[in-house]
């Protein structure tokens, strides 16, 4: 049975994977992601390539195999919907849950899970609008664009935040943007390194980095 540091690798592989379109994830961007340092990660990246879970080659980077992928797809699976049931049952809000659910993940059974998918009614996305994997380990394709990318006078829905710190979710949530909400883009300054929406909160201006982080679908 693997351990919870070799999942958290892989999850952590699969998502710099997404991030770089499927190709080959730099030793030193995994270590980066996970707070460690290169050596440790190399370390780690050998063992994950001796278990079968990647495909390694030193200088040039690593990629999951199928074995891999399949086992970060359930962990994404059990993620989003610990997420949706602390959320929804438990009553935490949409911001404080990705913590709790990076604990949770490792230590709950499949039982538990298809509990909980069922008590939930199947959702298709958690909290923060991410896919929610189905039980065969497929996720729908969205068409959506990066908020910093929409021009200013459009209209745009939230769709997820890519973005998952608790003090970045918090002050998402305090502004009244979350996933599902519509906003309207009022300024769109690439030169000046902000975009201004207004939301159900009202005005609300923030760096152009962070709107890179959050996903959107247009009106």
């Amino acid at each position: 049975m693997a351990t919870s540091t070799v999942e958290q690798y892989v999850k952590t592989i699969y998502q710099l994977q997404q991030q770089n379109q499927e190709s080959r994830v730099q030793t030193q961007h995994i270590a980066d992601s996970l707070g460690v340092t290169p050596g440790t990660a190399t370390v780690m990246i050998k063992h994950l390539a001796e278990s079968g879970y990647v495909d390694y080659l030193p200088r040039q980077g690593v990629i999951l195999s199928d074995l891999g992928r399949s086992m970060a797809l359930r962990l994404l699976r059990y993620h989003r919907l610990i997420e949706t049931f602390l959320m929804q049952i438990v009553g935490y809000d949409w911001s404080e849950v990705h913590d709790e659910a990076e604990i949770l993940e490792h230590a709950v059974s499949p039982l538990f899970i298809e509990k909980i998918d069922t008590l939930l009614g199947h959702p298709e996305q958690d909290p923060h609008g991410d896919p929610i994997p189905s039980p065969k380990g497929t996720i729908p394709e969205t068409n959506t664009i990066e908020l910093s990318s929409v021009e200013a006078g459009k209209g745009a829905r939230i769709f997820r935040f890519e973005e998952t710190s608790a003090e970045t979710l918090g002050l998402m949530s305090q502004k009244g943007l979350g996933p599902g909400v519509k906003i309207v883009i009022s300024e769109n300054s690439p030169a000046a390194g902000i975009i201004t929406v207004e939301g159900p909160k009202g005005s609300f201006t923030m760096a152009q980095h962070l709107a890179q982080s959050i996903q959107v679908l247009l009106d």
